[in-house]
């Protein structure tokens, strides 16, 4: 049965990414038996610019009609003094809502080839392989009330609500669980239970279900720590499992474990399986359209695609196995490039893992 792929290139170098990770689409399509159809639609600030809004009625309903999504990135500084509902990051939030994204799975792994590019020393990195487990759908990016209201003295108050329910913590935790069955079965929840009511009951929730999962050694860690424990002993970690905010700030620290955050993918899944796919960095307006981001992120979300949403595992690997190629061979964009390997630009280092998946 033919599935259907949505791509929304979205804005800034997202345009340019998700050019090149289709281009591996098309390849797996044209040579190697994947059978899917493509459609691209529109969010953020491009279909703010096409149809007035961030996330338009009929991309939802492609997306539904879609075995997976690949987003490129969303945002950009002209829409920044747009009202709050019309910015193209409320698009991203709200197809996440819409869809039931709720379980955001980011590995942040180290390419033996960039052990040199990562912040930390090569010792302390090489061979790290963590998976973070964010919960997508809930917590003070969602809470209500919201907003900024003026206060009887004059004075302007922003405020924002910060809730997790016991059936959204159990729902990512049993993600989390089942996540580091298939590791190394060692979890951390990470929380600030000492000074938040809402991650003390996620703490509690946590401990009720680990009953449940006698294989898995589950800990419990604070954000503060677990940020200078992610700098300090990255390895330690196996899956690490925590709330919306939390995921977004500590995925990104990761991410410059690794290298660059130009490397890392990500998974947004819903209760059965069905996701969108898109690299952990952002739009990077300064170098849109200059040829210089790095495509590896979301070729690498791709793989992601393949194997969790369409189980096709064996087109994964043929495309992990594509991009630790091109690395062997020295290319690197300009995020990721040092003195002995050769720079090259966005649309080179796609057509490089285009033709390294036929190695």
């Amino acid at each position: 049965m033919t599935r259907q792929v949505l791509t929304l290139p979205g804005d800034g170098i997202g345009q340019e990414i998700v050019a090149e990770a289709t281009k591996v689409l098309d390849a797996l399509r044209a040579d190697f038996g994947l059978d899917i159809t493509l459609e691209q639609g529109l969010i953020g600030g491009a279909a703010y610019d096409a149809r007035g809004v961030p996330l338009p009625e009929e991309t939802l309903e492609q997306a539904r009609a879609s075995a997976g999504i690949l987003l490129g990135a969303v945002g950009g500084p002209q829409y920044d003094k747009l009202e709050r509902p019309l910015r193209p990051e409320r698009g991203l939030l709200a197809i996440r809502s819409e869809l039931g994204l709720f379980g955001n799975l980011r590995p942040a792994i180290l390419y033996p080839q960039l052990a040199e590019s990562s912040a930390l020393k090569p010792d302390v990195v090489a061979g790290l392989d963590i998976m973070i487990v964010r919960e997508l759908t809930g917590g003070i990016y969602f809470g209500e009330p919201r907003g900024i209201r003026t206060l009887e003295n004059g004075e302007r108050q922003g405020y924002n609500t910060l809730v997790y329910s016991e059936s959204e913590i159990e729902r990512i935790g049993r993600l989390a669980f089942e996540t580091a069955r298939k590791r190394d079965k060692r979890l951390c929840s990470v929380d600030k239970a000492n000074v938040l009511e809402v991650t003390e009951l996620w703490r509690e929730v946590m401990d009720r279900l680990s009953a449940d999962y006698p294989d898995v050694e589950l800990s419990h860690m604070y954000v503060d720590n677990a940020a200078m424990q992610l700098v300090r002993t990255p390895k330690q970690f196996d899956v690490i499992v925590t709330g919306n905010m939390f995921g977004d700030i500590l995925s990104d620290c990761a991410a410059m474990l690794t290298g660059s955050i130009g490397m890392l993918p990500s998974a947004s899944l819903d209760e059965e399986g069905r996701g969108m796919y898109e690299p952990v960095h952002g739009s990077a307006p300064d170098i849109a359209g200059q040829d210089l981001a790095n495509p590896l992120a979301t070729i690498l979300s791709v793989a992601m695609m393949l194997r969790y949403s369409l189980g096709e595992a064996a087109h994964a690997e043929r495309v992990q196995r594509a991009v630790g190629r091109v690395l062997d061979q020295g290319l690197r964009t300009p995020d990721i490039h040092t003195g002995d390997t050769r720079r090259v630009g966005t649309r080179e280092m796609g057509d490089a893992v285009v033709a390294a998946l036929y190695d």
